[in-house]
């Protein structure tokens, strides 16, 4: 939940308040970021928001792929019949049978 609040609690405060931070996080929306040394360490997220997450990532990576595809298949394929055709404009029916 993008408009939620977001609490940085210390890890060593989250040991004590575990119960208290899961229920504001699954029930509240609130976003709670632990902290260790004033800095960012890891975030309780809910089990329905992981599995949203999860989702976009798999449709970022479908995309990705679908895109890569369609980006480098085509112009690779199009250089290769280019390559194939010019060895074969050069090797061209008769052209060793007139040097002999």
């Amino acid at each position: 939940m993008m408009g939620s609040m977001t609490h940085d609690v210390p890890v060593t405060q989250a040991r004590a308040e575990l119960a208290d931070l899961i229920n504001r996080v699954v029930y509240g929306g609130e976003q709670v970021v632990l902290t260790r040394h004033g800095k960012p360490l890891v975030a309780l997220v809910s089990a329905a928001d992981l599995q949203r997450l999860r989702q976009l990532d798999e449709q970022a990576e479908e995309q990705v792929v679908s895109t890569v595809s369609t980006v480098e298949t085509r112009p690779s394929a199009t250089g290769e019949r280019r390559r194939f055709g010019i060895a074969a404009e050069h090797r061209g029916p008769g052209t060793g049978d007139r040097r002999r």
